[in-house]
């Protein structure tokens, strides 16, 4: 799943001892989701764990738009639910978005590039200049 919200806070990292000697590592940090505040006008928080060295939340700033990825878990302990959501991916919105040529204004996104138009004789739309002005 995937969700973006402004980080707005990290948590300090937990460390310790897994039962065959190794060492585990976690670390949480919330996030604040735009629009649908709660019913008290506050903004929605979403609080996400990242396992190990999975995510270097030591990077990211806070008040920065990421974007999570993360997978939702829910087990049950004594007849009560809990549910874990652990980020698998995180990314800065703005900086790790993939860049693109920008495309000017007057041309639609729905009609082909003009290099896609050929003369007349190879077969393509006619070229004629019969425009009135």
């Amino acid at each position: 799943m995937e969700i973006k919200g402004k980080l707005s806070k990290v948590l300090p990292a937990q460390t310790g001892q897994k039962k065959n000697g190794g060492e585990w590592k976690k670390q949480g940090f919330v996030i604040e989701l735009d629009g649908n505040p709660r019913f008290d006008g506050k903004p929605r928080e979403v609080c996400f764990q990242v396992w190990s060295d999975k995510v270097n939340v030591d990077t990211l700033v806070t008040g920065s738009m990421i974007n999570v990825f993360f997978d939702p878990e829910s087990r049950e302990f004594n007849e009560k639910w809990y549910t874990d959501l652990t980020a698998w991916k995180v990314e800065t919105i703005g900086e790790s978005q993939p860049t693109s040529p920008s495309m000017p204004s007057s041309i639609s996104p729905f009609m082909p590039p003009l290099e896609t138009y050929q003369p007349e004789e190879m077969g393509g739309f006619p070229m004629k200049d019969d425009l009135p002005f």
